[in-house]
């Protein structure tokens, strides 16, 4: 499934450690890693430096790029080739160039940059990069959970049974299939789904609907699993979406979790959408979201 993994750096610690996945997943799948640095000029510039920037000033900015990738080079084994470019210009333009000049099938990169005039890949364009890209990308953030010592043993799947879930489980099988990670396929039951009428009383007829539809939906998930030979536990799981799904990550030591940006709409929108943005952005584990575009997709999640 993965043939060429992108790794935007700008030297950070989340993304070097974005880069331990990237060439973690990369020996995994006999793949390719590419490393971008981006320098961007305007950025370096300000918004008062009418003049441009002084070639030297860039000169050295590309110096501190092509040092990140040595970095990143560095912390290699050599059982992945490793290809590197440096860049100059608008960070997300640019990588999401590469990736569709190069054929890209994975991004990984961090959430967190540096600040100031030497953040050429950081937390906004990670976002960015999230939203827009036509492949799957992988969050990472330094943390001590993050690490990825021995490798991937449990995988999350959250589901919904929406065409964005259906194909982000995809990729969370092959992953688990290359890593031997067990699989959990995780569906939530919004608690905001099962008010109903003026009183705002939880509807039994309600919950017991979607706690069906639920079992359907990591079943189908599960059967998948097992037909591919994995490990495979399902839930259905009761309360607020994203902190139920970081709650069962936690309990169940989760070292990723692969999950679609786009969910149902409605009542029956209770695992994605904007579920997937607060995953990515508070979960301590790496996480692979997958932008599933089409129509009635929910543009502002």
């Amino acid at each position: 499934m993965y043939d060429r993994i992108l790794v935007p750096t700008d030297g950070s610690d989340h993304a070097v450690r974005a880069a331990e996945h990237a060439l973690y997943l990369a020996d995994a799948f006999d793949a390719t890693v590419h490393v971008i640095s981006v320098v961007d000029v305007q950025e370096a510039a300000g918004p008062f430096s009418a003049g441009g920037v002084d070639q030297s000033f860039i000169a050295r900015l590309e110096a501190n790029a092509e040092s990140t990738i040595d970095e990143i080079e560095a912390a290699g084994d050599g059982s992945a080739p490793i290809e590197s470019t440096v860049r100059k210009g608008e960070p997300t333009a640019e990588i999401l160039a590469y990736a569709d000049d190069h054929d890209v099938d994975l991004v990984v990169m961090g959430t967190h940059g540096r600040r100031g005039l030497r953040r050429v890949i950081a937390g906004s364009v990670t976002e960015r990069v999230v939203r827009t890209a036509d492949v799957p990308v992988i969050t990472v953030s330094a943390n001590e959970r993050s690490r990825v010592d021995g490798g991937y043993d449990e995988l999350l799947v959250p589901t919904d049974g929406s065409e964005p879930a259906t194909a982000a489980v995809a990729h969370g099988l092959a992953i688990a299939e290359h890593t031997g990670a067990r699989v959990h396929a995780v569906n939530v039951v919004d608690v905001g789904a099962l008010v109903a009428g003026p009183e705002y009383a939880p509807s039994a007829e309600l919950g017991a609907h979607l706690e069906a539809a639920g079992e359907a939906a990591t079943g189908d998930i599960a059967e998948r699993a097992r037909d591919r030979g994995l490990d495979v536990v399902t839930a259905v799981e009761t309360g607020v979406p994203a902190r139920a799904l970081l709650a069962y990550a936690d309990e169940h030591d989760i070292d990723v979790v692969t999950m679609g940006t786009r969910g149902r709409t409605g009542l029956s929108r209770y695992v994605l959408g904007s579920t997937a943005g607060r995953v990515i952005r508070d979960a301590e584990m790496p996480v692979l979201s997958l932008n599933v575009r089409g129509p009635g997709a929910d543009e502002s999640a």
